[in-house]
């Protein structure tokens, strides 16, 4: 307990009242962070579709409501090959995914800290990028079989580019005073790596990181399109065959949560390993 002199008379203050005061809230901040907010955006979507269904506003052969394709993947999942495109085109992406994550770290890592390495691999990789990835399935298709392999290697491609991109230029933008800095206190390179390269080069990872897994599940809506016999893409290719639009947007919407949540995941880990930063988000 501490007094404050208010005029001729020591007011006693409570210790906790000085240490825990309310911080007043940033005329310019975006405000306080709302639970579950990038649910709402969704939620209102799916609110006019249903509305508008309900009202008979759309073509129910080109858009059915919510309520029959809920009962169309219900459907599927008990009776149908639902779950097993499901764990296919989950086990394909998470393939493509693991192998473009590794390579576009390491090519970004080689490239953005030696000058040798930025020579050897940043134009390459800029030509590739130039390259619409799709474009190369007929020749991957040649080279690798139209098996499973190509598939997996497209996605990877897919991937490896945004992730490499956004690290290379993390790490191309740590501020040479911190380079200084580490010359001064003696750091080996392995020290200098692990205590300012990495962290500096976190940022830009993890946007890479979600451009990637965005990337991995778009890519593989056109390759279960190709000589594949089960997944999600697989299963709305034939569900165009016969008309039914309701299985395609079964498909669509899987393919959509499979998006948010993995995107909501890599925000999450993001949020927790640089909780260090103040930003605007945060």
């Amino acid at each position: 307990m501490t007094a404050v002199t208010t005029g001729t008379v020591p007011v006693p203050v409570a210790e906790d009242d000085e240490t825990h005061r309310v911080r007043p809230r940033r005329r310019l901040s975006p405000g306080k962070r709302l639970p579950a907010a990038r649910l709402a955006g969704p939620l209102v979507l799916l609110a006019a579709w249903a509305i508008a269904s309900a009202a008979g506003r759309l073509d129910t052969s080109a858009i059915p409501a919510p309520w029959t394709v809920l009962d169309t993947a219900v459907r599927l999942w008990t009776g149908g090959t639902l779950r097993t495109d499901i764990l296919t085109s989950v086990e394909r992406a998470g393939y493509g995914f693991v192998i473009g994550l590794a390579a576009g770290v390491l090519l970004a890592l080689v490239s953005g800290l030696t000058r040798t390495g930025e020579a050897l691999i940043d134009g390459t990789v800029q030509i590739n990028r130039a390259i619409p990835t799709l474009g190369l399935i007929p020749l991957f298709i040649l080279w690798l079989g139209i098996g499973e392999t190509f598939k997996i290697a497209i996605i990877a491609i897919v991937v490896y580019i945004p992730v490499y991109l956004n690290t290379h230029a993390a790490l191309s933008a740590i501020d040479s005073r911190y380079v200084e800095l580490a010359e001064v206190l003696g750091l080996s390179r392995f020290r200098f790596v692990r205590q300012i390269v990495i962290p500096g080069a976190l940022p830009g990872f993890f946007v890479g990181l979600r451009l990637g897994v965005t990337g991995s599940w778009l890519g593989l809506v056109v390759l279960e399109q190709i000589n594949a016999t089960s997944g999600l893409g697989y299963m709305m290719f034939q569900a165009q065959n016969y008309g039914r639009s309701d299985i395609i947007l079964v498909g669509l919407l899987i393919y959509g949560v499979f998006g948010l949540v993995s995107d909501t995941v890599v925000r999450l880990v993001e949020r927790r390993v640089l909780s260090w930063r103040r930003t605007l988000s945060s």
